[in-house]
C-alpha cells in the first residue's frame, strides 16, 4: 500500500494533535495524511456502514457525481446525497466546483486503540 495515497483515520486527544503539529513545525514531520476524531464514539457515528461504503467507492476513483456514486454503491440517490453531505461537512470528502464528490486518496486505514482510562 502506497503511504502517500493513504489517509489514516483515528482517534486522538486535542493535546496529541497539537503535539504532532509542533513536531511537524520543528522539522520532524509525520508523512502520514491523517483525519482525527476526538473520541471513538464520534469516529463510529461518522463512519457508519453507509458512509464507509461511500469512502470505499470514492477511494482511487477520482471525482464522481452523486448519481454515479449511488449506482456504484447500489443505493438510492437521495440517501447517498444525504450521507455524502455529512462527509463533505465534516471534511472527509471534497465537493468540486461542478458538484462532483472527491476523495483524494486511494486507500484508507483506520487506527482505533482502546486504552483503559484510570478510574
Amino acid at each position: 500500500m502506497n503511504e502517500e495515497n493513504t489517509l489514516t483515520i483515528g482517534v486522538a486527544s486535542v493535546a496529541e494533535v497539537k503535539s504532532r503539529m509542533r513536531s511537524a513545525t520543528h522539522g520532524r514531520p509525520d508523512a502520514t495524511s491523517r483525519f482525527t476524531f476526538t473520541s471513538g464514539g464520534d469516529l463510529l457515528r461518522t463512519l457508519n456502514a453507509n458512509h464507509w461504503g461511500l469512502l470505499a467507492a470514492l477511494a482511487g476513483a477520482g471525482p464522481l457525481g452523486v448519481r454515479e456514486l449511488a449506482r456504484r454503491v447500489d443505493r438510492d440517490v437521495k440517501g447517498v446525497h444525504t450521507d455524502a453531505t455529512t462527509l463533505v461537512n465534516c471534511g472527509l470528502i471534497d465537493k468540486t466546483a461542478t458538484g462532483a464528490l472527491h476523495f483524494p486518496y486511494e486507500h484508507v486505514r483506520v487506527e482505533f486503540d482502546s486504552e483503559k482510562k484510570p478510574a
